[in-house]
């Protein structure tokens, strides 16, 4: 995501590079091309005129320190405008109520009944609440097989009524059901429908009012660029909706919608889907996703997602196995395992202050290691353990097991014997960055 609107910037702001002070020359030159790249990225036109037409305003008025070059000046003025362009701070949902509703909106086929259980799962983990989902699709086939098949994986309960073609009647008995069961909130997943199909639209205002609920999101696929603008704003004059929920923002998506949304229907964006997975759904933040954008990284989120998946007590054991060199391939395979659920790695490479230029051209996905796990995977427990058990025709069985070559196995054993002295000789400083240094070495396509 943003990947071509991040090369184009950059290469706005090059114009600038060299110069001594910012002037109205300078400026136009430079604002013509972030102007280009904000359209080749989707940005509704008159979103990206109003855009630079304030970054102009801003640059001329500024006064360039000797500390900081005019183009280092540009791109701070650029961020800040591109954050309040996508909302300027995080906002929070309304969860004010007990229960609260939320009621979930969008097209057919935009991830909504996905995203409904994503939101379960987020809510259910990190605000420790009891949540409920409501199948009110009465018209896809198997939207409410679906449903439960998610609730179950997450571990959240799914009130549906299969022989029930009235949505309000669901809807409204779902929310009873809540509220004797003792759910803190309720989240409500309705058919996708077109905008220009009245009697579905007809039909979602009609739960809304017999519900009456918190928070109505807006479900949108950023596939879909601009035209996911022109649908938002349609939704919105029949719904008056809360919030925004950009879905498969992992895809190959040039990140206009979610540049464009806010200035077009007055709402903000509240979450953002990153990948299939349940725990793939990120609070929107717009200074973050302004660094992202701007090549800066976005290390805060990175910081965050290793919090969420590494156990300090897990953390500390691994310590004193790595100070007495007892860390052993078990320990490395969980290791792996964990920086995995962290998300897409092309992705967190690019959380990375200059990672995202650097990792560019490179494939990095999350099979990536499969390799090097396919090799541990086919040692017995006991070589797991103790990695000096292996001897030649171990290796050749390994080899096999795995379906790669003696070779990789002897090239992954060293490594991973120069990996566990290192990790020993800095482990009273930063073991972590050790392992992370070995293991980027350690990684073959």
């Amino acid at each position: 995501m943003f990947e071509n609107l991040s090369e184009k910037l950059d290469r706005a702001f090059k114009v600038l590079k060299g110069q001594g002070n910012i002037s109205e020359i300078n400026v136009a030159e430079t604002l013509k091309e972030v102007r280009k790249a904000l359209l080749d990225a989707d940005v509704n036109f008159k979103v990206a005129k109003t855009f630079t037409d304030t970054v102009k305003e801003k640059a001329l008025g500024q006064q360039v320190l000797t500390a900081v070059s005019p183009s280092q000046l540009m791109v701070k003025i650029v961020h800040d405008e591109l954050a309040l362009l996508m909302g300027g701070s995080e906002r929070e949902m309304n969860l004010s109520s007990t229960p609260s509703i939320i009621l979930m909106s969008g097209l057919q086929g935009s991830g909504k009944t996905t995203l409904s259980a994503k939101l379960a799962n987020f809510l259910k983990g990190k605000k420790g609440a009891r949540v409920l989902l409501v199948a009110c699709d009465i018209y896809r086939p198997a939207a409410i097989d679906q449903l439960k098949v998610l609730g179950e994986q997450i571990g959240v309960e799914v009130y549906a009524e299969p022989d029930n073609k009235n949505a309000v009647d669901i809807a409204k008995k779902g929310v009873q059901h809540a509220k004797a069961g003792g759910h803190t909130v309720v989240i409500i997943d309705t058919a996708g429908r077109l905008a220009v199909d009245e009697q579905m639209m007809n039909e979602i205002a009609a739960v809304k009012q017999a519900i009456n609920p918190n928070e109505i999101l807006f479900v949108v696929d950023a596939m879909t660029g601009q035209d996911a603008v022109n649908t938002a704003k349609a939704f919105n004059e029949r719904l008056n909706f809360d919030g925004v929920v950009l879905t498969k923002l992992d895809g190959d998506t040039r990140g206009g919608a979610a540049l464009s949304i806010l200035s077009v229907v007055n709402k903000p964006i509240k979450f953002i889907g990153t990948g299939e997975k349940m725990d793939a759904l990120e609070v929107f933040y717009p200074s973050r996703m302004a660094d992202r954008i701007l090549g800066m990284g976005d290390i805060v989120s990175f910081v965050e997602r290793a919090q969420e998946q590494f156990n300090a007590e897990e953390a500390a054991k691994l310590q004193k196995k790595i100070q007495k060199n007892q860390f052993t391939f078990t320990d490395f395979l969980s290791q792996l395992q964990q920086i995995k659920k962290m998300g897409n790695l092309k992705d967190l490479m690019g959380m990375i202050p200059g990672m995202g230029k650097a990792m560019k051209d490179v494939d990095i996905s999350n099979d990536s290691f499969k390799h090097i796990e396919a090799i541990i995977h086919s040692m017995t427990p006991q070589e797991r353990e103790n990695p000096d058990l292996i001897n030649g025709s171990r290796r050749k069985r390994i080899a096999s097991g795995a379906g790669r070559d003696v070779q990789e196995v002897n090239r992954l054993i060293k490594q991973f014997e120069e990996m566990r002295k290192m990790m020993k000789l800095f482990s009273n400083k930063n073991a972590a960055s050790a392992m992370m240094r070995n293991m980027g070495g350690m990684r073959r396509p």
